[in-house]
This record gives structure tokens, sequence and C-alpha cells, in this order.
């Protein structure tokens, strides 16, 4: 397959992860935008990347430049992705996919009025592992589904001038940290019937810690916690009436699957190889879709990911929590 030319929007630390990954499995980088063309020329030189541009304009304009990675601070991503769909780019926008729903919508519904791939950057979907988790679900051997237990915990700076702390950059456990839970019970069990959640905050007004049941039908529930001021095992379980699944830490990274049966004996170990972090996969995603002419992933649809934000706007209604200009 002949690689797409990616376009890197942002030249921060997400943009840095997500190129290393491009470069160490086959992709092709063509050129990176910051509002700083000093801080693109620099990020250029660091990956090897032939053309830097000094703003955003510049970079979706580019003719060389045929789908665009967004790598800017969580409520930039609405107007970095329409940015690039209005210049007749595919984009790739870092999850989560925008600061609520009302946005998301908007890309979603500019996505599918221009044609183009507009695919949430949810990295932790398109590993092998989850697509081995989906595998062994879907083929019965665990009996009736019940519970997903779920926690994305660390211990990130307390500074308040910090990023996770900063309200106006979207800021708090939330948006960085949950959305992994979150995104991960709705591929598991899908949309939750009933949502309870109880936060803690710091001193900024970002919250710190974000506990969450999501009830369904069927007797089934998932729990999920995520905390940025407190280290935990970072694990995941999927438990049904007739065995289970471990995910080993750290799992929404490349990591390894367990299965056990009713009686607790493991009768599968799932792992594989993967070169870098694994954010290539995505972005193998996007250029299949591309190839095909598909407008959708079957991993992640977009109105899954409209969905998903919706979630997540509830849990911030129950919880008090607002972004600066919403």
């Amino acid at each position: 397959m002949t690689h797409l030319r990616w376009g890197i929007l942002g030249a921060g630390g997400i943009a840095s992860a997500f190129t290393s990954d491009l470069n160490d499995n086959g992709f092709t980088v063509q050129a990176v935008g910051s509002r700083s063309l000093e801080k693109a020329q620099d990020f250029g030189q660091r990956f090897g990347i032939p053309t830097a541009h000094g703003s955003y304009e510049d970079l979706v304009n580019d003719p060389e430049v045929d789908i665009v990675y967004v790598a800017t601070p969580h409520p930039m991503h609405v107007a970095a992705a329409r940015l690039v769909l209005e210049a007749g780019k595919h984009v790739l926008v870092e999850k989560p996919f925008t600061l609520n729903a009302a946005e998301a919508r908007e890309i979603a519904e500019l996505a599918e009025q221009k044609g183009l791939v507009a695919l949430e950057a949810m990295w932790t979907r398109f590993l092998p592992h989850m697509a081995r988790v989906r595998e062994i679900i879907a083929s019965g051997v665990l009996g009736e589904v019940r519970t997903l237990m779920v926690d994305h915990t660390q211990d990130l700076p307390d500074d308040p001038a910090h990023r996770i702390n900063d309200l106006a950059l979207g800021g708090g456990s939330l948006l960085d940290l949950g959305i992994y839970p979150v995104s991960f019970a709705w591929d598991v069990f899908g949309e939750p019937l009933t949502v309870q959640s109880h936060a803690t905050f710091k001193e900024t007004g970002a919250d710190a810690t974000i506990a969450t049941i999501f009830g369904y039908d069927g007797a089934r529930v998932a729990t999920t916690v995520s905390a940025s001021d407190t280290k935990g095992p970072n694990r995941a379980s999927i438990l049904g009436t007739e065995g289970r699944i471990e995910i080993d830490a750290v799992w929404y990274n490349p990591t390894t699957v367990h299965v056990y049966d009713a009686a607790g004996t493991e009768t599968e170990t799932f792992s594989t190889e993967v070169t870098g972090r694994g954010m290539h996969f995505q972005a193998a995603e996007a250029e299949r879709l591309v190839a095909t002419g598909e407008l959708d992933s079957p991993l992640l649809p977009r109105a899954e990911t409209v969905a998903i934000m919706a979630t997540l706007d509830e849990i911030r209604t129950q919880i008090g929590l607002t972004y600066p200009g919403e």
C-alpha cells in the first residue's frame, strides 16, 4: 500500500510520540505546522520532516499533504479539525476528539459534508491486544459478559501552571485520562443506560479524581477510576459468567492479555511485539479508510465518538465541571 503524506499540526509531546511511531513503522511524514516557525523547524529537524510551516493554515494548504494529525491542546481541536476539513484534507484528531459533544458533532457533520475521513485518535482502540479482546468476547468463551473494571491513574505534576491542572487548556483527569476507560467501556458494552459520577478537585478547579459507574441492561456494569494525583495499577478486568479477561499494566498500551475459565485456570495468553508505542495502528486505519473510500471506521465510528463525548458531558454535569468559554 502506498502511504499517504502526513502533516503534523502541533509540535508538542503527543505530536512527537505519534511522529516517532510513524517514522519507525514506514509511514510518510511530509510536513509539520506550528504557530512558531522556529518550533516547526526544530521539530522537522528532529524527525527528518521535509517541510516546516510557521502556521496551521500553511500546513493544511500544503499540496504535498494528504492527511493531517491534530495534536493541539484539547480546546483547540475543533478549530484545527475544522481548518483541516475546510482545506479538503482528511484528519486524525488526537483524543479527546473535542471539548464536548456539540463540537464533536460539528466536526463529524462537516467531515460528512466534505466526504472526508475524520477519525478520533483513540489509539488504544486500534492496538492488536484490543482486537484480540473483542474476538474473545465475541467467541462466547466468557459466557455472559457482566462486568468491566478499569483504572487510569497517574501521579502527575501539581504545578498549577502545568497543562493537566489548567482548565483553560481542558486540564483535569477526565479528558486526559478518563477518556481511555470511558471509551473502553463503550467498546465493550456500548452506550450506558445510567451514569453515576463522583469527583475530587485541585485548587485550580481541575478534576483530580473521577470515579464512574455505568449501568446497562442484562445486569451489566462498568466501573472506572481516573486520577491525576495518585498512581494505581492501570489494569483492566472483564468478567463473564464462564470466565474472565485480565489485561496487564499498562492496559491501554501494547501489553499482555490473560484469559481464565470459570475455575480460574489460565486458558490463553496473548501478546504481540510492537515497534514503538503503537500509535501507528490508528494511522494505518485512517489510511485504510482513505484507500477504500470509507468515511467511517467500524472500530470507532464518528457517531460513537460524538456519543462518547456526550457521556463525558454528562459526567461533567454531574460533578459540576465546565471549561472556560463553554
